[in-house]
């Protein structure tokens, strides 16, 4: 008999084992078995059609106004077992509590900051999109575009590192919309989030079928989709191009988004100087997004663009603070950065480092400390390693590969417009910022950075207290980015409801218009 014990799945409104042994989590610090998830022998046919019929039909019977306050009743009930997903956190995921909290506390921010805009919508059941627009000479005739929430499922495919917030982010403006989802999180850490939906499931807050948890192997899942079905993916692009070949997405239309690898950039003004407030703005955030989550964050800054007379200050500077960053076992408070959630992802990381340093030198490597508090055959942690090239106008692999760990490569520039060219050899990127004192050259180089970025985040010494992170992806803001990101969307505000609603136009006399738009939709969202 297995001692170590199997998390159900909840699908078709109740809680389902999965056959066999299925896969083992374990603690990326320490090695030990922690649970077993499975999704082997789940009729997932009757899962997929119980959402539609009985979540999908529940939910779109409530206003926007009574699901935002479902929303609230969620984050009450996250917020009362914070303590334990704190714990499975530190023991599944490997990261330090103040890593977690991005995690958790992140995904409960964001479900309650859309339970917020959803009770701005009030007691409408579908949204208007733009002003009524005459279409005959007789104002009697008219067109009148409306988003209505589609009646179909959602279907997360989550990636490793966000097991909390990656599921809350998509599910809030989905529960929202009026959509049932079913989430499948990546199998290394699914503990955490099948916790989750197990407390809100309990809880009673939802209707039955509106969420759902599917552990274990993705198999069978996207051939459940239909036309009137979504999609959403976070992992690598090589995943990504088997969910948009697929026929549920090339057949049958099934609406996809996807986010991807991104070589996200940081940009110094040629005009800042070492020691300067910009100059320290921008070492600070890179050594942040290096060390937070063990630099597991698809919006981690990858590659650093500083003028090239101020190369071995910035890379000096990265090197000192970097030197102070303790890795180790989390539940040791003299840790400050945990581990990697695998001795697989170890593997991966160690082995993309190589292959970057074909191209780089090493500025930094902080591998030769010893681990806090572990084995440093048995644990999954890597030390921050920092790279440099000269001249990157030369190189092709540091724009072209991602390593997925606590890893960065600084990067020299001669002039504003040949950084401007390298960050785009990103071929597109979820986040790029800027640090610079100067308001007109972070306008300037926002401007010029928006279309291949989903986002640009500009720090400057004005905003240094409140700005929210070069890597922290904030509900009212996009998440996604074009090309290599994936091309998808998410959040934005309202923005995130218009991928679970249909759009179309309503052509008819003013008197039927009235009727459907008055009280039962509400204005305020564009997708």
């Amino acid at each position: 008999m297995n001692a170590t014990p199997l998390l159900p799945n909840f699908l078709a409104g109740r809680w389902q084992d999965g056959t066999g042994h299925g896969a083992t989590l374990l603690d990326p610090v320490l090695g030990t078995p922690l649970v077993r998830v499975s999704s082997a022998g789940l009729d997932l046919a009757e899962g997929f059609a119980f959402a539609r019929e009985q979540g999908g039909t529940a939910l779109r019977a409530l206003t926007y106004r009574q699901r935002a306050a479902l929303l609230g009743e969620i984050v009450k009930v996250l917020q009362a077992n914070r303590d334990a997903y704190y714990e499975i956190a530190t023991a599944n995921c490997g990261t330090t509590t103040k890593d977690s909290a991005v995690d958790i506390d992140g995904g409960i921010f964001t479900l309650g900051y859309y339970a917020k805009q959803g009770e701005a919508l009030g007691d409408a059941k579908l949204l208007l999109d733009g002003e009524r627009i005459r279409m005959a000479k007789d104002p009697v005739f008219q067109t009148q575009h409306i988003m209505s929430p589609t009646r179909g499922v959602a279907l997360f495919i989550n990636a490793f590192n966000f097991p909390s917030w990656g599921l809350w982010e998509k599910a809030a403006p989905a529960l929202l919309s009026g959509v049932p989802v079913i989430v499948k999180p990546a199998t290394a850490t699914a503990w955490l989030t099948q916790r989750m939906v197990k407390d809100v499931v309990d809880a009673g807050i939802l209707p039955a079928g509106a969420l759902s948890v599917v552990c274990g192997s993705s198999a069978g899942l996207m051939d459940q989709l239909g036309p009137f079905d979504v999609v959403s993916f976070t992992g690598s692009a090589e995943t990504a191009r088997i969910i948009r070949s697929h026929p549920a997405v090339a057949q049958r239309s099934v609406r996809c988004n996807i986010e991807a690898d991104s070589l996200n950039s940081a940009l110094l003004d040629p005009a800042a100087a070492a020691g300067d407030e910009a100059f320290n703005l921008l070492v600070n955030e890179v050594v942040r997004e290096m060390t937070v989550k063990s630099g597991q964050k698809c919006t981690a800054i990858r590659r650093i663009f500083v003028p090239r007379a101020l190369f071995d200050a910035t890379a000096q500077a990265i090197a000192a603070k970097l030197a102070k960053t303790t890795v180790g076992n989390p539940r040791n408070e003299a840790t400050r950065m945990g581990a990697l959630v695998s001795r697989e992802q170890y593997d991966s990381v160690l082995a993309g480092i190589a292959h970057l340093k074909t191209e780089a030198e090493v500025l930094f490597d902080g591998s030769a400390a010893a681990l806090v508090d572990a084995d440093p055959a048995v644990a999954a942690c890597v030390a921050p390693v920092l790279l440099g090239h000269r001249q990157p106008a030369q190189a092709k692999v540091l724009h072209e590969v991602e390593v997925f760990g606590p890893v960065a490569t600084l990067m020299a520039y001669d002039s504003l417009e040949q950084a401007l060219e390298l960050i785009r050899r990103g071929e597109g990127s979820l986040v790029a910022s800027v640090y610079s004192a100067d308001p007109a050259f972070i306008a300037h180089a926002a401007g010029e950075l928006g279309s291949s970025h989903g986002r640009v985040h500009a720090i400057s010494p004005d905003v240094a207290a409140v700005q929210s992170g070069h890597g922290n992806v904030m509900p009212m803001s996009l998440h996604g980015g074009p090309g290599r990101a994936g091309g998808g969307e998410e959040l934005g505000g309202l923005r995130a409801l218009g991928f679970y609603h249909r759009r179309s136009a309503v052509q008819g006399s003013t008197a039927a218009l009235d009727i459907l738009c008055s009280p039962r939709a509400a204005f305020g969202v564009t997708p």
